[in-house]
């Protein structure tokens, strides 16, 4: 294999994108709870979910490696939790080798943000802090005939993931006051839209070690409708730069692992 993405990589994405908009704007689905029947549901993201299936098979790892549905399937330990469940998983003998946090946000941006920041540091402090505890180790895996035998042998970080769609759109993009009762914010979110908020959202997951890769994804609701269009506001939070970095962490474990 000379590539660590499949050859119609983009064009699966430009699909997850279409099929995104798809689902949040079908007008049956709307017609329940103001809009959000799709997103409550889950599915609006399914692109993404089989994208990730796909890049697994991809690098060598048999099918039922890939998790993407079922709630009980998705779910594995916490530590200020008893369980969280992310949106895809990847499990390899009994070894965890990568979780996926997929979220997306369609108007309504002011009430959203902090609670989409505080979500995903709160669940990647979480995830780390089991992996800390070996929550993850192979002698905890159920499945595992023989796990009372095994060695708790120190086990390589997963990777953990975390991608953003976010509606691309005058209310998204406009620098946004922000409040400074008592002390100065920090100057980066000076007159910052909220679509750059989340850029140093992901930069700062990223750089802090809470997130092992991110993508943030913009995309217009009218031109992502009908042709999957989307951009990203560095090449470091692109889908292409996390899929690759996860295809990376993919053949890597399948070489220590298989």
């Amino acid at each position: 294999m000379n590539k660590l993405l499949p050859p119609d990589f983009e064009n699966d994405v430009e699909n997850a994108v279409k099929l995104f908009w798809e689902l949040r704007l079908d007008t049956k689905t709307n017609s329940q709870e103001g809009g959000r029947g799709a997103v409550i549901a889950g599915k609006n993201l399914d692109g993404f979910s089989q994208l990730i299936r796909k890049v697994t098979i991809y690098c060598g790892f048999p099918e039922e490696s890939v998790i993407v549905n079922g709630k009980e399937k998705l779910a594995i330990p916490g530590y200020f939790r008893p369980t969280k469940i992310w949106d895809a998983l990847v499990i390899f003998k009994g070894h965890l080798i990568a979780a996926f946090e997929l979220k997306s946000q369609v108007g309504s941006f002011g009430n959203n943000f902090n609670n989409r920041s505080e979500e995903s540091i709160g669940s990647a402090k979480d995830f780390w802090t089991a992996h800390r505890e070996n929550a993850f180790a192979l002698k905890n895996y159920i499945k595992e005939n023989n796990n009372k035998s095994r060695k708790n042998h120190t086990i390589n970080p997963p990777f953990l993931a975390y991608l953003i769609m976010l509606e691309s759109c005058p209310a998204s993009t406009s620098p946004v006051r922000v409040a400074e009762k008592h002390y100065r914010v920090f100057d980066k979110f000076q007159n910052s839209s909220y679509a750059n908020r989340y850029k140093i959202l992901c930069d700062r997951l990223i750089l802090e070690g809470l997130y092992t890769s991110a993508s943030l994804i913009l995309s217009e609701r009218t031109k992502g409708l009908a042709a999957g269009n989307y951009y990203s506001p560095s090449l470091s939070l692109s889908p292409k730069n996390m899929f690759a970095e996860f295809a990376a962490k993919l053949l890597v474990a399948k070489e220590i692992y298989g």
